[in-house]
C-alpha cells in the first residue's frame, strides 16, 4: 500500500529542532515490553476489570477504523483521538489540508509504535490512517492512574493520565536509537514540541506537569527517579 512505511514528513521533518533526526529514528530499537506497572500496561487494560464488560466498552469507544481516509466534519469530527497497541511501525497516520494527495497537502504525520494521540482540527480536510489499531475518542475530562514507568518504545503518553510528571531515566541506549519528545499538544506540528533529543547511553528527562504529552521511541524502558 502506498502509505504503509511512508516516512513521516512535512511538520514531522521539523523534528530537527535541536539537531536531532526524525521522530521515527530507531523505532526498531529496544523492546519496550512494558511491565504491569508501566503506563503502556495500565492504558492497554483500559482500567476495566469486569468480565466481558471491558471488551464491549473498548468496541464502543472506537470512533473510526485504523485503515481508511476520512473527511473531517462528516466521516470524523474534529477532536483528539488515540490508537494503542501498534507494533512494527506498521501504523501510519496523516492530517491533510486537502484531498489532492500532493506533498504540500500534509499538515502532520507519523509512523507509530505503541500509542499515538492526534488532534484533528476543524480546519483539516482529510485524515488518513493505515495499519493502525482503531482510533478511540479521548475524553479531555477522563482521569487515569498515572504510572511511574513506561515502555521505551511505547509511543505517546498523556501527562497526568498515562504517566506522572517527574524526572525519568532510560539506560542502555545505543547508536542514537532512543528518541524522546515533550509536547504541548497532539497536533504534531513544529510548534507542538517543547523539547526533544536523540540519545546514546543514559537518557534523563524531566516531564513537567504543564507538558501535555511525552513521546518515546526506540528507548530502553523509562523509570521515575524523582
Amino acid at each position: 500500500m502506498g502509505m504503509k512505511g511512508k516516512i513521516a514528513l512535512g511538520a514531522v521533518a521539523g523534528f530537527v529542532v535541536i539537531g536531532v533526526v526524525s521522530a521515527n529514528a530507531g523505532s526498531d530499537g529496544k523492546d519496550g515490553g512494558g511491565k504491569d506497572t508501566s503506563a503502556t500496561a495500565d492504558r492497554k487494560s483500559g482500567g476495566g476489570k469486569s468480565a466481558g464488560g471491558a471488551k464491549a466498552a473498548e468496541k464502543k469507544k472506537a470512533a473510526f477504523d485504523g485503515d481508511g481516509e476520512f473527511t473531517v466534519g462528516s466521516d470524523v469530527k474534529p477532536g483528539t483521538y488515540r490508537t494503542t497497541g501498534n507494533t512494527d511501525d506498521m501504523c501510519y497516520w496523516e492530517r491533510d489540508k486537502d484531498a489532492s494527495g500532493e506533498m504540500d497537502s500534509t499538515l502532520a504525520n507519523d509512523n507509530v509504535s505503541g500509542a499515538s494521540y492526534v488532534t484533528i482540527k476543524a480546519t483539516d480536510k482529510l485524515f488518513k490512517s493505515t495499519g493502525c489499531k482503531d482510533w478511540e475518542t479521548v475524553d479531555p475530562k477522563a482521569k487515569g492512574t498515572p504510572a511511574s514507568s513506561m515502555a521505551g518504545n511505547g509511543g505517546m503518553f498523556k501527562v497526568g493520565t498515562d504517566i506522572a510528571p517527574g524526572t525519568y531515566k532510560s539506560t542502555g541506549n545505543a547508536d542514537d536509537s532512543c528518541y524522546w519528545e515533550r509536547t504541548k499538544d497532539a497536533e504534531h506540528g513544529l510548534d507542538s514540541i517543547i523539547a526533544n533529543n536523540n540519545v546514546t547511553g543514559n537518557a534523563v528527562v524531566t516531564i513537567r506537569s504543564t507538558d501535555a504529552y511525552f513521546k518515546t521511541t526506540g528507548c530502553g524502558n523509562w523509570k521515575k527517579t524523582a
